[in-house]
């Protein structure tokens, strides 16, 4: 089942769908478990579970301008391309775009959501390809897609692989999401 849903935390935007396994368990969004039994999905995920290349979780997150709004009164960036239509249109933008730094937190909640605990996470890098561009009526979508890129089982870690898009085009380039897991 897919419904725009409120969204809390980095990102802030809306959630219509989050899934994989522990993914039922995120408060603020209709979940479906990808590949897992309910009682799997209530616990988890085990770096010994794990396949390199195999996909974790994805996501679909609405992005308002509000959101924006909200997102430059947090962080204190009050450039009005993040805002302002006709400012952004003034200097060549074809609209108001999101933050980077808003893009890059929207996208890593699919790897906090999925381990469930944002703790885990220990390193997070992102390349920033292309902006997010925010339509006045439509908003804009971030989809992300979440896949085991490495595994260390020696220090416990996966490296989670995002592909980010909005618009059908890439925004994030290399993101990478270290995190630690229980071996089993």
């Amino acid at each position: 089942m897919h419904r725009d849903v409120p969204a809390r935390g980095p990102g802030r935007g809306r959630v219509s769908a989050v899934t994989g396994p522990g993914a039922d368990q995120h408060p603020q969004a209709d979940h479906e478990p990808a590949a897992a039994s309910r009682h799997e999905a209530l616990t988890r995920p085990v770096l010994s579970d794990l396949e390199v290349g195999a996909e974790v979780a994805r996501a679909r997150y609405a992005v308002r301008r509000s959101d924006l709004v909200r997102y430059a009164g947090a962080g204190g960036d009050f450039n009005p391309i993040h805002w302002d239509e006709a400012f952004a249109r003034s200097v060549g933008l074809p609209d108001v775009l999101a933050h980077g730094m808003f893009t890059m937190a929207t996208a890593v909640r699919v790897v906090t959501d999925w381990c469930r605990d944002p703790g885990a996470v220990l390193a997070y890098s992102v390349r920033f390809t292309k902006p997010v561009v925010v339509d006045h009526d439509n908003g804009a979508t971030i989809e992300v897609v979440a896949t085991v890129g490495a595994l260390d089982p020696e220090a416990g870690t996966a490296r989670i692989d995002l592909a980010a898009t909005s618009a059908g085009v890439g925004v994030l380039g290399k993101a990478r999401a270290t995190v630690r897991l229980p071996p089993r």
